[in-house]
């Protein structure tokens, strides 16, 4: 009888069983264990991802900031294109956009208050602004809730070698006031005020610290008066943003922008305030020194002849 014959006669069997029974007991117990070792590692590794989310949320999440500041690809990619097409270089685009998100992430955890918008229009406005070269230097924000976009603005032109002065000019009512919203402590529960404002450019060194702020509504004479000593390079509008309001700021601009500056007009085609659009296509219809460059995020750009 040879050996395989031997192996597979039924006395072959019963003797082996016991044997064979064993080294399946020990290749259970293996299994078990490396399944039990499986799980535990897939527990800790769900422990680690929870915690990194915590922290990612409490950095820039909803539950720490009140408006998230997570960034979604499919967005990004279109605010790079956008930006690109306005500046005529995707490579600075991008490159300005990344900068741009990382300083609003910095101020918003340094300063008092927030940036107001959503993050793809924040990093637009900042982005771009200094790629379309303006003609000088000047600075005027119409309306800056707590100053953080001005000191973020300072931050993005010296990055391109600039020497930014800025002048703001705000009612600082303690609130963000809109036409037809109510009067509400903002998210961020901090007051909107001139101390806020002051705290937050100084974290845009010098130039912050040194930014001129006229206290009053954009519309009244003794403000504009005030400050259309100068001509502007670049003139951001977010302040009243009704059809009239807005009217009445880009009509100052025609008047205080220097030749050749950036007009930014924040929250173009947001549904939430059509009276914006509205009023920018009944200006560009008429007589003016603006022409329309294009769009990044929901903020319109312009050039002034």
């Amino acid at each position: 009888m040879n050996t395989r014959s031997l192996l597979t006669t039924s006395v072959s069997r019963r003797l082996l069983r016991p044997v064979a029974d064993l080294v399946d007991q020990r290749i259970e117990r293996r299994m078990r264990a490396a399944d039990a070792a499986g799980r535990e590692r897939l527990r800790d590794l769900a422990e680690t991802v929870k915690r990194q989310q915590l922290t990612l949320d409490l950095l820039l999440g909803s539950s720490g900031r009140g408006l998230s500041r997570v960034v979604s690809p499919g967005p990004l990619s279109r605010l790079h294109d956008e930006v690109a097409e306005l500046a005529g270089d995707r490579e600075a685009a991008v490159r300005n956009v990344a900068a741009a998100y990382r300083l609003l992430v910095g101020l918003e955890s340094l300063g008092a208050g927030r940036i107001a918008g959503g993050t793809m229009n924040i990093c637009g406005k900042l982005g771009t602004i200094p790629l379309l070269d303006p003609p000088n230097d000047e600075v005027l924000e119409i309306g800056t809730l707590y100053g953080m976009f001005s000191a973020g603005l300072v931050r993005m032109l010296e990055r391109d070698g600039r020497s930014p002065s800025v002048t703001i000019v705000d009612p600082f009512a303690g609130v963000q006031l809109q036409p037809g919203t109510p009067r509400r402590s903002d998210p961020s529960g901090t007051p909107v005020d001139e101390r806020a404002v002051r705290t937050n450019l100084a974290l845009a060194g010098p130039a912050g610290v040194a930014a001129r702020i006229q206290r009053g509504f954009s519309e009244d004479p003794g403000t504009r008066a005030a400050v259309s000593d100068r001509r502007y390079g670049v003139i951001v509008v977010d302040g009243d943003h009704s059809a009239e309001g807005v009217a009445k700021d880009l009509q100052w601009a025609e008047e205080i922008a220097a030749p050749g500056g950036i007009v930014v007009l924040d929250d173009f085609g947001d549904p939430k305030w059509p009276g914006i659009e509205e009023a920018l296509d009944k200006h560009l219809a008429g007589d003016t020194r603006l022409t329309w460059l294009g769009k990044a995020s929901l903020s319109a750009f312009l050039r002034a002849s």
